[in-house]
């Protein structure tokens, strides 16, 4: 007991937060923290296990001994350990060797809090801080109009671990690394942002990081926390916005884990029936404590405030928001209104919603949600889950099945491609085309696509022309922009061999001047989310398999005409109605002889003629390319 000193970082505020559960900055106060204690330099530490009997620091310092360190509990039941311990700090290895008062269990759990963990296998946290000093501030005070609902948004979704690799040393791309690499190639493309898959610590490789135990951490196997910050400080001053994968659904059982951590069920929920994940053999967070609300909100904000987030996508939200996600009668049990909601979560993602956008009113987050919950991208004062994005599985759905039909087979599912413009305005919609995609035996999505090379190729392009002219932002993963033809494969580097053949290299180029469309046309991102930034020329020529519809900005000078044709089909003299008498130039063209495409368009630019067609005042004719789409501008 000796060995451990009094010493506080909590205030009788603080403690009354944390057991309210409005405690958001906890990564301040719990933890291991180097500090200095009448003189003496060493580490402080706070642990929440209120039904441990002691809690010992146990670590290399002290040759893993429980008991030489024992922290000392509070007075106030708020259940936390804590104590200085001297001589200790930068770089010691630790864990909590804790005894419980149920049944005696002992535990030796890695800290909840801790800011580095060590590399797996390994299970331990490691005390740590840095001085990193941040090079971002233009683009932080001009973030807001760069995460704007009315700002251009086409991320690029990548798993650090095999985006690229070392392939001499077989290894991954340190931080550093991908400083360079990532950082370039995201800027060259022209995306806007982009998306990680989850990069706080995680033992097991093949959950792709989805299943946590280092929330504080950014994972070591890249290299340390302040490199980390490098990275995302790079991505911040070549205009590139960072969002990152948040997954407050679950965690796993590992035996360092925050599971059984005190040797009860203390940050998951003790019931099995909402405690436990079937599919993911995972446990589910208690969002009925209040302490567990504290950490959960506490950790979104510490990846805002610590690592300048721009936004975080919320994994799993419909296992969220449903007490019988994925269980059969008998599993689940009714909240108190009978219904199948989980009140406690839904209560959790509006305060935090609320919580981000207070202190951070210039990020975005965005909520994967699968179902027809209504209101997810509405503010909580009116209702909503408060997201600022939600994204549109639906659409990627259909679009896809639409997509892998043969093209003399798509006149009879007309319906597919145009129905998503029946709801896309109820939501803030994204349109993912997202690693979920690409793996469990779907095939990649040039692999999905229909007809020889050639038709291959050009289904893509107009797939994904298609998509940046549809309402809503935009993601794509990684790969995708070439035509990776293997389904994604977490331990094995992407395709890059393939750009050395053409039709890959068109693909590449195609997508980077497709994002560069996007950001230099108001009318494809202004009113994204409004009913008011769109309106159809025509959805049912379903006899030829073509749509036509415009776009529309803030300024009418603006707006632009969208014509797809899902058929190989060349259609000249297509008649499609105009609004306004005008001339309408060709601004962009999938089929383009640059692209792979055969070249075929409208070189001129065309009269509207006193002619009213699909219900609009004028029309105009036009020459639409084999499965391309064609942008006019008005």
């Amino acid at each position: 007991m000796a060995h451990v000193k009094p010493y506080s970082l909590f205030t009788d505020y603080d403690i009354d937060l944390f057991k309210k559960g409005k405690h958001y900055r906890l990564y301040e106060k719990f933890g291991s923290h180097i500090t200095t204690n009448k003189g003496i330099e060493g580490t402080y530490f706070a642990v929440w296990a209120p039904s441990a009997k002691s809690v010992s620091v146990i670590g290399d310092f002290n040759y893993w001994k429980g008991g030489e360190h024992q922290l000392n509990v509070r007075w106030d039941s708020s259940g936390i350990w804590e104590g200085f311990i001297p001589l200790i700090g930068k770089g010691t290895i630790y864990k909590y060797k804790i005894e419980s008062h149920n049944d005696n269990i002992t535990t030796e759990k890695a800290d909840p809090y801790a800011r580095r963990c060590e590399h797996p296998p390994k299970t331990a946290s490691i005390i740590w801080d840095d001085s990193y000093v941040w090079k971002d501030n233009n683009w932080m005070e001009k973030r807001k109009q760069h995460n704007a609902i009315d700002a251009p948004f086409s991320v690029y979704e990548v798993h650090l671990g095999s985006w690229k690799k070392h392939l001499e040393e077989g290894r991954f791309l340190s931080y550093f690394e991908l400083a360079d690499h990532l950082v370039n190639y995201v800027k060259d493309m022209n995306f806007t942002h982009v998306e990680l898959m989850p990069i706080m610590e995680y033992p097991y490789d093949p959950s792709w990081g989805y299943q946590l135990t280092g929330y504080f951490a950014p994972t070591s196997r890249f290299g340390y926390p302040e490199e980390f910050k490098y990275l995302v400080d790079m991505f911040h001053q070549n205009d590139i916005g960072i969002i990152l994968d948040w997954v407050p659904s679950h965690f796993p059982e590992d035996a360092h884990g925050l599971g059984f951590f005190d040797g009860s069920h203390l940050y998951e929920h003790p019931d099995k029936r909402k405690g436990y994940h079937q599919d993911w053999k995972s446990l589910i967070f208690n969002y009925e404590r209040n302490e567990v609300i504290s950490f959960l909100i506490s950790n979104a904000i510490f990846w805002m405030e610590q690592y300048h987030a721009d936004g975080l996508r919320v994994d799993a939200v419909a296992s969220m928001l449903f007490l019988d996600y994925s269980r059969e009668d008998g599993e689940w049990e009714p909240n108190i209104y009978g219904g199948r909601e989980n009140l406690a979560a839904i209560n959790f993602l509006k305060e935090l919603n609320k919580e981000v956008y207070r202190s951070f009113p210039d990020v975005q987050t965005i909520a994967e949600e699968s179902t027809a919950f209504p209101m997810v991208s509405k503010p909580v004062f009116s209702g909503g889950l408060g997201f600022g994005m939600k994204w549109m599985m639906g659409w990627m759905h259909d679009t896809l099945e639409y997509f892998a039909k043969d093209s003399i087979y798509r006149k009879h599912h007309q319906n597919d491609i145009t129905f998503s413009l029946a709801y896309a305005f109820t939501e803030n919609f994204m349109l993912p085309l997202s690693h979920d995609e690409v793996v469990y035996g779907k095939n990649s999505i040039l692999g999905r696509m229909p007809g020889d090379e050639w038709q291959r190729f050009a289904n893509l392009r107009l797939l994904y022309g298609y998509m940046f002219t549809h309402p809503g932002t935009k993601l794509l993963f990684m790969g995708g922009e070439f035509g990776q033809y293997n389904e994604w494969n977490f331990q094995e580097s992407l395709d890059w061999n393939l750009l050395e053949f053409e039709p890959h290299k068109n693909l590449q180029n195609y997508y980077k001047e497709l994002n560069k469309l996007y950001k230099t046309t108001p009318a494809l991102y202004e009113k994204g989310f409004s009913g008011e930034g769109f309106e159809w020329i025509s959805f049912d020529d379903h006899e030829n398999s073509v749509m036509s519809y415009i776009r529309k900005s803030y300024d009418s000078k603006n707006d632009v005409i969208a014509v797809c044709n899902f058929t190989p089909t060349v259609r000249e003299n297509y008649k499609i109605g105009v609004p306004v008498k005008t001339k309408i130039k060709e601004i962009f063209n999938s089929d383009a002889k640059e692209f792979g495409g055969s070249g075929i368009g409208n070189t001129k630019p065309i009269s509207t003629k006193n002619d009213p067609w699909n219900g609009k005042d004028f029309s105009v004719e036009i020459t639409l390319p084999p499965l391309g789409i064609v942008i006019f501008s008005t």
